[in-house]
């Protein structure tokens, strides 16, 4: 699992041994010394999870948080808070906050990658290794294989992606908007009519076992996988 992690923290040696353990498991890192930059880094493009400290100069990490959750484009950006406040309620205001979890320095690289796991595993489980089954349509997210009723069905990336994050998100419809963003990334800019494409095909792959049938359309709202 290779994900997007953006860093904010001010204290030059702990940001680089937060980043450098990251990359060392095989995540791509970006980093910010205060929200301003943060923000920044936001705008170009949305990470898939946030590693945030308390104190930051300036604007607190509590308080970006806190923003963060309010608006639509980052309400479910998994967020991380690691910070030296180890008070119990300081944990309980980060979390208050919109935090999904809280980790106090010093910490243990190997406890902050699997927290991280954790994190995306409740989140954003469409970007975790798990594999998943529905109703015998089977999909292993490590291995990049797809088996139906036992048999393999080929997929070009973009339709494992499509079908992964409908099979991680199931009787949910989405929008075409919706889509591109979550499958394609809200940094990508392309037709949404491309989404009726994707869809086409990945319907066709999945029609010699009977699998098409879970791909639901409802006009005029977007696209899910109905498992009922």
């Amino acid at each position: 699992m290779s994900v997007t992690v953006l860093v904010v923290e001010d204290e030059p040696q702990i940001q680089e041994l937060v980043a450098v353990n990251l990359e060392h498991v095989g995540h791509r890192v970006l980093r910010a010394a205060s929200v301003e930059e943060a923000e920044a880094a936001i705008r170009d493009q949305l990470p898939d999870v946030l590693i945030l400290d308390w104190m930051l100069p300036g604007e607190s990490g509590v308080s970006f948080a806190r923003r963060l959750r309010g608006e639509a484009r980052t309400r479910e950006l998994p967020i991380l808070m690691l910070t030296a406040r180890a008070m119990e309620q300081d944990k309980v205001s980060g979390l208050e906050a919109g935090a999904d979890d809280y980790l106090t320095k010093p910490f243990s690289p190997k406890e902050l990658a699997a927290r991280i796991k954790a994190v995306l595993r409740r989140r954003a489980p469409q970007l975790a290794d798990d594999v998943v089954e529905i109703d015998g349509l089977r999909l292993d997210p490590a291995a990049k294989r797809v088996t139906a009723a036992g048999k393999a069905v080929e997929l070009a990336p973009t339709e494992f992606r499509l079908l992964h994050f409908f099979m991680t998100h199931p009787d949910r419809i989405y929008s075409r908007a919706q889509v591109l963003d979550l499958v394609w990334g809200d940094h990508i800019f392309i037709e949404e009519r491309t989404v009726d494409v994707h869809i086409r095909r990945l319907r066709k792959a999945l029609e010699p076992s009977g699998h098409d049938r879970l791909i639901d359309t409802v006009r005029g709202a977007g696209y899910g996988l109905q498992t009922a």
